[in-house]
């Protein structure tokens, strides 16, 4: 257990460096630009769905769009370019696709949706952190971060399911909470009233 919270805390340490670098670095993605953190950038934006050709690493014309498209969808000034706000948003979206691929790979689009939408949901409520990574990284929120399953690649669907989640569907009804009945030791949660059954999941407030 101790080594997989070395682990987690080294993953962790090394995607936020990632992502300071990229914010830092903001001003330089632009048509043009070139290298890891290009190709990093096409590589999610495919997963998301906005960008449709091999990644290369070149920020060209299809990129911008891609960027672009983003940039619409989750309410930030289409511009084209990758700026600070442009570069927090995809590291949020990163972290949060980790976080549903390592709790809900098995479960339905639908059922990866809800969690997405749990961890959302903690986001905005005053009982939990107010940043994301604030909400992932709390102690013993999430088992797949404490078990180390956070730091598997997530796939296309889960990033698919936060996208919908951060576009507003919440098949949870506003839950704070879900867990899986047959495998829970935790008899606090069984204090809380369920809103909604799904795949394994029980979701409750």
């Amino acid at each position: 257990m101790k080594l997989v919270k070395l682990l987690i805390t080294a993953f962790t340490f090394v995607l936020c460096i990632s992502y300071t670098l990229n914010s830092a670095d903001a001003s330089q993605l632009v048509k043009g630009s070139r290298g890891h953190h290009v190709l990093q950038l096409q590589k999610e934006l495919k997963h998301l769905g906005y960008f449709h050709s091999a990644p290369t690493g070149y920020y060209g014309t299809i990129t911008a769009r891609a960027v672009k498209s983003f940039q619409h969808d989750f309410r930030i000034e289409a511009v084209g370019f990758v700026g600070p706000r442009t570069a927090r948003k995809l590291a949020d979206i990163y972290m949060a696709a980790h976080t549903v691929y390592g709790e809900a790979r098995g479960e339905s689009y639908k059922g990866q949706v809800a969690v997405a939408a749990v961890i959302l949901n903690r986001v905005q409520s005053s009982k939990f952190p107010n940043t994301l990574h604030g909400v992932i990284h709390q102690k013993n929120a999430f088992s797949a971060v404490q078990d180390g399953q956070y730091t598997l690649q997530p796939d296309s669907t889960a990033y698919r399911a936060v996208k919908a989640a951060y576009r507003g569907w919440d098949p949870t009804y506003g839950s704070l909470y879900y867990y899986n009945p047959r495998i829970t030791t935790s008899k606090w949660i069984y204090t809380r009233p369920i809103t909604y059954k799904l795949g394994h999941h029980q979701f409750a407030r």
